[in-house]
């Protein structure tokens, strides 16, 4: 891939990126708040906005309930776990060959695409200081409850991917060709399990698609972190394993937080 087919896929999600903001901001405008009705007069009140006074106390809420989850799995839980769980142990297993033989060390490549997964990340990263300001400057408490919440998963999802590093201590794939040994008490902090910026981009992206839950929305949220995780690793960054277990793990927080801390529905205004 040469480097100006980078630079113009680059556009491409960066632009998409932009106008599923866009949209979501327009969609705000003509929809959020729905307009109050005269026909019922004992209507609910909305519930009170998400605040960034009480954030750094949930942060700490959320850490409690996302270390301790194991010991509140159910058998429905089963049903995503296993799956997921064979497909880490299946990646684990092919990583060194992935890296090895399927994946280009040519270093202009490596290069090219670890600079798209650091561009088309930037967004994500952006986002709660973007989304808060729109509320601000709109007087959107669902623009600013997208801001605060996406902030707070990209927080949580930095502790659980630091301490998960520190816990698994994986080479990465530039060491020891490839080999992705875990364990190694000399990679220090700089792991590479899981993938920072593919635990970072899907957390954010999940709260961003649950707040403004169009096909549209989704599918640039989503595809512009799924191209960060690609470019992780065929930018010999991270094993498939690495963006695999990041993008879950991510995926999963962003969800948590928003299901766990959003107070706007469109339903009390009906």
């Amino acid at each position: 891939m040469n480097t100006w087919k980078v630079h113009s896929y680059l556009r491409r999600g960066v632009v998409l990126v932009l106008i599923a903001v866009a949209l979501c901001i327009q969609s705000h405008a003509q929809t959020w708040p729905p307009a109050a009705t005269s026909t019922v007069p004992n209507a609910p009140k909305p519930q009170s906005s998400v605040t960034l006074r009480e954030t750094p106390l949930d942060i700490l809420k959320d850490q409690g309930a996302i270390w301790s989850s194991p010991a509140r799995i159910r058998d429905k839980d089963f049903s995503y776990l296993v799956p997921l769980g064979l497909a880490v142990t299946l990646a684990i297993t092919t990583d060194h060959q992935v890296m090895s033989e399927k994946v280009s060390e040519k270093k202009s490549f490596n290069d090219a695409n670890t600079k798209a997964s650091n561009v088309l990340v930037s967004p994500f990263i952006a986002a709660p200081v973007v989304m808060y300001g729109v509320g601000h400057l709109a007087q959107s408490d669902h623009a600013r409850e997208t801001g605060i919440l996406s902030g707070e998963a990209l927080v949580d999802s930095l502790v659980v991917e630091q301490g998960m590093k520190l816990i698994f201590m994986r080479e990465r794939p530039d060491i020891d060709g490839a080999r992705g040994k875990f364990f190694q008490t000399s990679v220090g902090v700089d792991g590479s399990f899981p993938s920072n910026h593919s635990m970072l981009a899907w957390s954010s992206a999940a709260v961003l698609a649950d707040e403004y839950p169009s096909t549209l929305n989704q599918l640039a949220f989503y595809g512009v972190a799924t191209g960060v995780s690609i470019t992780r690793v065929l930018g010999q960054q991270h094993f498939p394993s690495d963006v695999l277990v990041g993008s879950a793990f991510g995926w999963m927080i962003g969800h948590y937080v928003y299901k766990k801390h959003h107070r706007w529905h469109t339903e009390i205004y009906r």
